[in-house]
Order: C-alpha cells, then sequence, then structure tokens
C-alpha cells in the first residue's frame, strides 16, 4: 500500500487530506455552533442540480455544483431574514428541486455522466492539480477569515442579537459565512461525495466538542480530527479496496465513538 506514495495522483491525495481538513474543520465549527446543519447538507445536495445542468451542456461540472450551493445558500438566507418561509422549510424545497434537476439533466446528457457517482460519493483519487490550487486557495482564504474575524464569527454564532447591539457586521458576516460553507462544500465533493460531504462538516466538530469548551479549541481540535480522519479513510480504503469516501466517514465516526468511550470511562 505505502507504494503508491511514489505516485502522484496519491500525492495529490495526501494534499487533499489535509486541505480538506482545514476547510472542513473551520467552516464546520461555524455550521456546528449555528446549528446549520441541515442547511448545509441541503446546500450539499442542492448542487447537484448544477451538475446535471452543466453535463448536459458541456460545462465543467463543479462550476455547477458551486453556483447553485452558492444560490441555495444564499436563497435561504435571503427567505429566512424576510421571514416568507421558515429555513427549514426553504432548505427542504430547495434540496429536492436541485436533486430532481440534476437527476433529469444527467439522464438527458446526450452520453449519462459516467463518473456521476464521483459526486454523489465522492473519489479523492480522481483529484489533479488544478483542483489542489483551488483548495488551497480556498483553504487560506477561510484560515485568513477565521484568523481576523474570529471574535465576531464567535458571536454572531452564538448570540447575533449581541452582536446587532455591539454595532457588529452581522449581516455581512453571514453572508460571508454563508459563501464560504457554499465553496467549502463544493470543495469537499471529490473528497466525500455531495451524499457524504456533510460529515466532514459535522462529525470532527461534533467530537471536538467533547472536550473543548471554546471555539479557539474547537476549530483547531476539529482541524486536526478532520484531517485525521480524511487520511485514515483514504488509506483503509486504499487497504480494503472500498470507496474512499464511505470509508472516510466510518473513520470520522470511529474517533467519535473512541472520543466518547474515553470521555465517558474518565468521568466515570
Amino acid at each position: 500500500m505505502f507504494d503508491l506514495i511514489q505516485y502522484p495522483f496519491f500525492q495529490n491525495a495526501l494534499i487533499a487530506c489535509l486541505l480538506s481538513g482545514i476547510v472542513c474543520g473551520l467552516v464546520g465549527t461555524y455550521i456546528v455552533s449555528r446549528r446549520m446543519v441541515f442547511v448545509a447538507g441541503g446546500m450539499a445536495h442542492a448542487s447537484l442540480g448544477g451538475v446535471g445542468i452543466c453535463a448536459l451542456a458541456g460545462w465543467p461540472p463543479i462550476a455547477g455544483a458551486a453556483t447553485f450551493a452558492l444560490l441555495t445558500g444564499w436563497g435561504v438566507q435571503r427567505l429566512s431574514r424576510r421571514r416568507e418561509i421558515r429555513s427549514d422549510s426553504a432548505i427542504a424545497m430547495l434540496w429536492a428541486l436541485g436533486m430532481g434537476i440534476g437527476i433529469i439533466c444527467s439522464y438527458m446528457a446526450p452520453e449519462f455522466l459516467p463518473n456521476l457517482s464521483s459526486y454523489l460519493f465522492g473519489n479523492i483519487l480522481l483529484i489533479n492539480t488544478t483542483d489542489l490550487w483551488l483548495l488551497g486557495g480556498l483553504a487560506a482564504v477561510v484560515t485568513t477569515v477565521f484568523a481576523l474575524c474570529m471574535q465576531q464569527i464567535i458571536t454572531i454564532s452564538f448570540d447575533p442579537s449581541f452582536a446587532k447591539a455591539q454595532h457588529q457586521p452581522v449581516r455581512l458576516m453571514e453572508w460571508l459565512m454563508m459563501t464560504l460553507t457554499a465553496l467549502s462544500i463544493v470543495a469537499a465533493l471529490k473528497v466525500a461525495g455531495i451524499v457524504l460531504v456533510i460529515s466532514l462538516l459535522s462529525v470532527p466538530q461534533i467530537t471536538a466538542n467533547l472536550f473543548c469548551r471554546c471555539m479557539h479549541s474547537m476549530s483547531a481540535w476539529s482541524v486536526v480530527i478532520a484531517t485525521a480522519g480524511c487520511l485514515g479513510g483514504l488509506l483503509a480504503s486504499t487497504w480494503l479496496n472500498v470507496p474512499c469516501g464511505a470509508m472516510t466517514v466510518v473513520v470520522l465516526i470511529l474517533i467519535y465513538i473512541i472520543c466518547r468511550t474515553i470521555k465517558i470511562f474518565f468521568e466515570s
């Protein structure tokens, strides 16, 4: 198995694990703290609509996924602010609409997408140099935003009303974080896929929250756990010859179970 390290595609996969861990670990901390896991899951599934439309038009599917994820996130943000419809109802409709459009367009394409499963379930071994540059750029942006705006992110995550009373740019930060959430989802599609990407944005944070009592430490440990889960999933899937995305989820859940067991043991 370790002979694979000499191959460029496996080296790309290892780098992608590290970058995905940074992006999903940080952004996922905001998602879990703000209780937006269902919203993020809806954005991920709605992005299939963009994949299908771009497949039908002959455009890069990842661009369509990004567009649909952004539009879904912004749409939910706007509707919930105007109180025209509850956010969970809005995301449910956009979730179903995106999935429906994606499946219809995929079947209408001249040739049915042979790698549709890679968008649904992920295949980190297909990541190329261009993907790494995009993922690296996003990791740099996310890290910079969290380093410069951590206090504002903490405030709007737990008490947006207080943040507004303190004259903080609540609306701007909410739109910025929704945008980063959408881009993080799309960036991680080749790692875990549309169906499973939400695990990278929630399970590491839930695990870190077992031991962390502040958002700073929770963010740091989420990055460590997400990276470990991606690397463990990649190595285990290579050894067992199973899909990497699904194996990554299993590894993350196992890490949570182990950490939970350790906490219960020491508390008792």
